[in-house]
């Protein structure tokens, strides 16, 4: 059993993790964006471009946890539970909020242009309220997901600090 994640898992983990924040603190900022600020067509544009990346990358991430082996839980049994329903909690949340995106962004029925290159179709554009209900459902899986965030770090750090198993090591 190996002691360390694999270098496409780490590697995935520390990127999806920056980019995790960064759309999230980007989205609530580019909602509060008025019609004639420089942003206002920008940020939504770079919003979906870079939640495409993040969905590739997580695409990429779950073939990795499935194609390598993962270092053994640590813990007491509790922990090891707790930390396998966050962490397929955040998978589904993250998922879920990238489905909800491309709904929102396709809701007219146009395809989200990615980075100008690549026409992501839309192929699902069912109501006059698909925008508003798949952009409410986006936000609150938003912020559970930073939720649960916070607590994968806190329990990382219990793990590190208080518990010194040097749980660090084994995605660095």
């Amino acid at each position: 059993m190996p002691t360390q994640y694999s270098l496409l898992t780490r590697l995935c983990h520390w990127v999806s993790a920056v980019m995790i924040l960064a759309l999230f603190f980007v989205g609530i900022w580019m909602v509060e964006l008025s019609y004639y600020d420089d942003w206002y067509q920008t940020a939504p544009t770079q919003h979906k471009n870079f939640g495409i990346v993040l969905f590739i990358i997580v695409l990429i991430r779950i073939a990795a946890r499935i194609i390598y082996p993962s270092p053994a839980p640590i813990g007491q049994k509790w922990e090891q539970v707790a930390a396998s329903i966050t962490h397929k909690l955040m998978y589904i949340l993250l998922l879920s909020i990238m489905l909800s995106g491309y709904l929102i962004s396709t809701a007219s029925g146009k395809p989200i242009m990615w980075f100008d290159w690549l026409p992501i179709p839309a192929t699902i554009a069912y109501a006059d309220t698909q925008a508003d209900l798949a952009g409410d459902f986006h936000q609150y899986a938003a912020y559970t997901l930073i939720a649960l965030v916070i607590v994968h770090i806190a329990g990382a750090v219990k793990h590190q600090v208080i518990d010194k198993n040097s749980i660090f090591k084994r995605m660095i």
